[in-house]
């Protein structure tokens, strides 16, 4: 398998303790999708209590793409925080780092 490596911005929390990419806090997707264009939402939440993914506890996830235009930190579709916070915002898991351009 090839493999690329590129910097992105951290996940540095996640609050979404139900999502199966969730341990102790810490995101352990390789990378997360936020957004549908106008809602900050973690389009990689994947819900499953219980169910972790237990091989990747050593992994960190970064931000691989930012699909909400409005936010100030997005440029050209990619995210350029430093990092990002991710947890419950009214009904939805979202990225709490959001900020209305």
């Amino acid at each position: 398998m090839k493999q690329i490596s590129i910097e992105m911005p951290l996940v540095a929390t996640c609050s979404a303790t139900e999502c199966a990419y969730n341990t102790s806090n810490s995101c352990h997707a390789r990378a997360i999708t936020v957004g549908d264009g106008v809602h900050p939402g973690c389009d990689t939440f994947f819900g499953s209590p219980g169910a972790s993914h237990a091989k990747a506890i050593q992994r960190s996830a970064g931000v691989g793409a930012c699909k909400v235009s409005e936010c100030r930190h997005n440029e050209d579709y990619e995210c350029v925080a430093e990092q990002i916070a991710v947890g419950q915002s009214a009904s939805m898991i979202s990225c709490l780092t959001y900020n209305h351009r």
